[in-house]
């Protein structure tokens, strides 16, 4: 587009716009996938797996079958296509037959009148199971017998950046090294230490929930379905289906909550078999329990680090060990384990570096995306290192952290030059300019202090502690990836509507695209609305809603495709009133000319004929990582640094946590009340982590698949959260430069809120959650 455009306040970039589905939600109108209905609807229920591993003797589905309203039962047997599915890998079966692998995974799907006679007939079905003994130890799955066709380990990963001394040059290690070997030459300070964090559940409200809905003819069927990603669903989904893609269609209904657990593909399979089979709509809502059973969770994961740095705390080298525990199938774990190593040494300058990263299959529960990526786990491992570094080195954790800070122009681990912006020094230096709270532990208001209003803890027994965190993380896909997203801009009798499968769900898509097409188009407030047209599998592929990047490549996409109609309007006017298309602009919905002799309306340009215009949009080619873990694999980085200040009962092991600070790398705000937003939930999920929240497993079975044992923060565990985030330099390739905001600050408020108990209660606590046992119990050093 070679003509110009003038940008504007309220509804356009820049500013906090409400979100058009934020009144029905709050009034309980809005209709999530759990609302979804039919005429003549079925219900389905599955038969889940009481074993983490057992092999299956023989299914009897009589009694089922004899139950009054069952209409269909579906085993893999009855699977037309292909018989497994998987994100990177199609390891998964969509129902077992032979073996089952984890505790919660479907043998079969019932389609029944009524969902109560749905679940009594999975309870009639009888699954004759030889119990094997679980694999649930993944340093242990790394050598020992598979549980898998295809193996244990899922990915093997090494990067080995710098100088390597003689035991790590050429070497790919299989265990942690020895704690006596210290690479001569680096440095004169090490620290050593093992961290390990537990699942983690992405504990949206609403549970799994979908529609199969079959055509007339039999020949196809359309999922009505709340997920991430559209087309990866539908290419699983027609696969197995052994059907077109173009008979299989997918429309995002409402979403619940996902943060990464509805990357993958659930029901959809099952909804579908059985709508085909019966010819009828087929629904099924998730209880609480099966969707503790039935996602994908946060990796467990298991790290060993060495710091080596100068007596100045200068870092010289770092050596890591890290075994992330995919349970039963591969999800997503290749690329988690790969952030993971990449980003497993912190945003800091390290010039030698040895990282051994594993993710592996055992019959624990399958663990796939949640917010952060590879990067929360890690980001304790390596903040919880560094602390420790600044304490040996005599040195304020800040200030070993403002020593390290990596910059714009540095190189990473991997080998990649940083060019994008890295404002680390300044979120640091924005981060201890910040004011503490006031210390009001002798205050009388109960809710204030650790317990809360039990009023367990006295407050001569309650010590403080303040500590940091600093995280970063890359957007977008990566390792050579085809990371792209279509949109459809159309303009018609002055009506502008936007196409795209970009899945909304809860992060503001639907808000962004509008302020984006508004903006290019200078639209008036007082014109007629952007539409937003319903995300559905009959336009291109938006690619998932994770990974921080729906504003940068579908929010491009938009900005593309309203600039792509904005030069043919150009153009049009041009050709009609004679003028060249660089004399005109854009200006509140109006074509005009610099000299005034052009003022129409978009609306009258043609006549109102129909202009639209569908691209893609696709970032800079990025690269896989070769056998010493180097390579162009990144497109850009975002990071976040926390303060945390907590109050620690330490004879109870309870803790409050006073406040939250933040400071974040965002480029371009788009959307300021939506950036808080998103601090303010990923923070929220960073402090479940660090202090309550975890997936107890026994031998591979959930102990705990309710919101009654598996606590999640609330309103009242939640601290005021202050808030800042840096106006860097636009970031390049990103519409308007701004960068994706969702996941940093869930990476490193875990961090801070560990250090700041550590700083209260003088203890190691190298594993998250903290739980009360955790200090209680522990032996505490002398005053």
């Amino acid at each position: 587009m070679t003509g110009s455009v003038t940008t504007r306040a309220s509804q356009h970039i820049g500013s906090s716009v409400l979100r058009p589905d934020g009144p029905p939600k709050v009034r309980g109108e809005f209709a999530f996938s759990s609302d979804l209905w039919a005429e003549s609807m079925l219900w389905a229920a599955i038969v889940r797996s009481p074993h983490a591993h057992a092999r299956i003797r023989s299914i009897d589905l009589s009694g089922a079958l004899a139950i009054a309203g069952v209409r269909a039962i579906v085993t893999q047997d009855d699977v037309p296509g292909a018989k497994q599915y998987g994100l990177e890998h199609q390891d998964q079966p969509v129902f077992a037959t032979d073996v089952v692998r984890y505790h919660g995974e479907a043998i079969c799907a019932i389609a029944a009148d009524h969902p109560e006679t749905a679940r009594r007939a999975a309870q009639a079905v009888v699954v004759d199971y030889e119990p094997l003994e679980p694999l649930v130890d993944a340093e242990a799955a790394i050598t020992a017998a598979p549980i898998h066709p295809d193996g244990n380990v899922i990915r093997h990963l090494v990067i080995r950046h710098g100088d390597q001394p003689a035991q790590f040059a050429g070497a790919q290690s299989t265990g942690v090294e020895p704690a006596g070997v210290k690479p001569a030459g680096t440095g004169g300070v090490t620290i050593e230490g093992t961290y390990e964090v537990g699942m983690q559940d992405q504990a949206f409200l609403g549970p799994e929930s979908g529609l199969a809905v079959p055509d007339h003819d039999g020949a196809g069927v359309e999922l009505r379905v709340s997920t991430q990603w559209l087309h990866s669903d539908m290419w699983q989904t027609a696969a197995c289906l052994g059907l077109p893609e173009a008979k299989v269609r997918l429309v995002l209904a409402g979403v619940g909550g996902a943060f990464g657990a509805r990357e993958d593909v659930s029901m959809h399979v099952h909804l579908c078999l059985l709508a085909l089979r019966t010819g009828r709509p087929v629904k099924i809502v998730y209880s609480r329990l099966e969707s503790f059973l039935g996602h994908v969770h946060r990796h467990p994961a298991v790290l060993w680090y060495r710091h080596h740095a100068t007596s100045e705390g200068i870092l010289t080298r770092v050596e890591c060990r890290m075994v992330f525990d995919g349970g039963a199938y591969a999800s997503s774990s290749g690329a988690v384990i790969a952030n993971a190593a990449c980003f497993g040494l912190g945003p800091y300058r390290i010039p030698s570096a040895h990282v051994d990263a594993w993710a592996v299959r055992t019959n624990n529960p399958p663990c796939g995306a949640m917010r952060g990526f590879g990067a929360v786990q890690t980001c304790f491992a390596h903040e919880s290192q560094m602390d420790r570094l600044a304490a040996a080195c005599g040195l304020a954790p800040i200030e070993i952290r403002r020593r390290n800070a990596i910059r714009t122009g540095d190189v990473c681990i991997t080998g990649q030059v940083l060019d994008g912006t890295a404002p680390v020094v300044e979120l640091l230096d924005a981060l201890a300019a910040a004011p503490l709270p006031a210390d009001n532990r002798a205050s009388d208001d109960l809710m204030s202090r650790p317990g809360g209003a039990g009023r367990t803890a006295d407050p001569h027994h309650i010590q403080r502690g303040v500590g940091i965190g600093l995280g970063w993380k890359n957007l977008l896909f990566s390792e050579g990836f085809d990371d792209f997203s279509t949109a459809r801009c159309t303009l018609e009798h002055g009506h502008l509507s936007i196409k795209s499968a970009g899945a909304e769900v809860g992060q503001g898509l639907v808000t962004i695209v509008g302020q984006i097409a508004r903006t290019v188009f200078d639209w008036p407030d007082d014109g007629s609305p952007v539409e937003l047209e319903t995300a559905d599998t009959t336009i291109g592929s938006a690619g998932s809603t994770s990974a921080s990047r729906q504003t940068w490549m579908s929010g491009g996409a938009v900005k593309l495709a309203c600039e792509a109609v904005l030069a043919r309007v150009f153009g049009e006017v041009a050709a009609a009133c004679g003028v060249a298309v660089s004399a005109l602009s854009i200006r509140s919905g109006r074509v005009v000319s610099l000299d005034g002799s052009v003022d129409v309306s978009v609306a009258d340009v043609g006549g109102g004929v129909r202009i639209s215009e569908t691209v893609e949009h696709r970032h800079r080619p990025t690269f896989p990582l070769d056998g010493d873990g180097q390579g162009d694999a990144h497109v850009s980085w975002a990071f976040s640094a926390h303060r945390a200040v907590v109050d620690v009962d330490a004879d109870l092991g309870l803790v409050k946590v006073v406040e939250l600070t933040t400071v974040q790398d965002t480029g371009t705000v788009l959307n300021p009340r939506h950036v808080v937003g998103q601090i303010e939930g990923g923070s929220a999920q960073g402090l479940g982590l660090a202090v309550m929240e975890e997936i107890v497993l026994d031998q591979g079975r959930v102990r705990n698949p309710s919101f009654t044992d598996y606590l999640i923060a609330t309103a009242l565990d939640m601290p005021p959260v202050h808030i800042a985030y840096l106006h860097t330099e636009p970031e390049r390739g990103a519409p308007f430069g701004a960068k994706g905001v969702g996941e940093p600050p869930t990476i490193s408020s875990t961090p801070a809120i560990v250090a700041a108990i550590r700083d209260a209660t003088a203890l190691a606590l190298p594993r998250v959650p903290v739980r009360p046992q955790d200090i209680a119990l522990a032996r505490r050093p002398a005053p």
